[in-house]
């Protein structure tokens, strides 16, 4: 039994949920709208405000695919109503980060800057004080596409956990390791 697949969802006020032919999941609210393809085994409907989801059988696959697609929806209704934000830290003497446009230029201690093409859907800032590690802050809609957007840029740079440099979410806790004068 799908405790997650089984829990309704409500929607607020002011998005619509639709489902079109071959199990295309529309959803619109204020912030944006947005579109997943859905199995054709399972069952997506729509009453009063209320969106379910349900699996024709009990078969382990539909098990797996019902709590998946439930979970998919609800993140896209949380989407087009608050959205996502996410902010990295990059932590390390001279990193930096100018975001123009789309455009966002990295200076993450190599010997060249990165310069990454960031997708239309997602918003992206930077922002660096003084006697503070810059930070990056990237908002959207999609879950999963600021997610993938956040495993690329962290990915340029991973943290190492000597001195703790690299990309970091803010306040995620790297846990150091002791170096060559731990072992005296």
């Amino acid at each position: 039994m799908s405790r997650i697949g089984n829990k309704p969802i409500q929607l607020p006020a002011g998005v619509t949920v639709e489902v079109q032919a071959g199990n295309v999941i529309s959803v619109k609210g204020p912030k944006g709208s947005l579109e997943q393809v859905v199995d054709q085994d399972m069952i997506v409907e729509v009453v009063d405000g209320v969106v379910s989801v349900k699996r024709p059988t009990e078969q382990k696959r539909h098990k797996a695919m019902h709590g998946l697609y439930r979970s998919l929806i609800s993140n896209m209704v949380v989407g087009v109503t608050e959205g996502y934000k996410k902010q990295l830290e990059l932590v390390g003497v001279g990193y930096k980060a100018v975001a123009s446009g789309q455009i966002l230029e990295l200076n993450l201690g190599f010997s060249h800057s990165i310069y990454m093409q960031v997708p239309a859907e997602v918003k992206v800032t930077a922002e660096s004080a003084k006697g503070k590690s810059p930070i990056v802050t990237l908002e959207s809609v999609d879950k999963q596409l600021i997610g993938q957007v956040c495993a690329k840029i962290r990915s340029l740079r991973p943290v190492e956990p000597y001195k703790g440099k690299g990309v970091r979410f803010v306040g995620e806790i790297v846990r150091r390791k002791a170096g060559k004068q731990a072992a005296k």
